[in-house]
């Protein structure tokens, strides 16, 4: 079975950086496309960005371009995604997944960490 464990989620002031890692194991990692979602209390489940099974290619949400980037370390089994400029209305609970490759359908979900902003 695959498994996806986040890490590096915490309180951080508006204004400030974060950088999440999503550590995968027992499955071929560098064969899927990797995705992060966040999801605050009261709204649905959002996806924050993607990155092909390469790493060649990336994509956002909107409200996410340009403060934060994904990027994976295939020799790690690891993706990353580096988030700054936060917002208070950034505050959630960060997902990794794992997608079943050419579809949308996630097949490993993480357990999630939390992402605090506040001051």
């Amino acid at each position: 079975q695959g498994q996806l464990v986040e890490s590096g989620g915490g309180l951080v002031q508006p204004g400030g950086s974060l950088r999440l890692s999503c550590a995968a194991s027992g499955f071929t990692f560098s064969m899927y496309p990797m995705s992060w979602y966040r999801q605050a209390p009261g709204k649905e489940r959002e996806l924050v960005a993607g990155i092909t099974s390469s790493g060649s290619r990336t994509n956002y949400a909107d409200s996410m371009k340009g403060r934060f980037t994904i990027s994976r370390d295939n020799a790690k089994n690891t993706v990353y995604l580096q988030m700054n400029s936060l917002k208070p209305e950034d505050t959630a609970v960060y997902l990794c997944a794992a997608n079943i490759p050419n579809s949308r359908v996630v097949r490993y979900w993480g357990q999630g960490t939390q992402v605090t902003v506040s001051s």
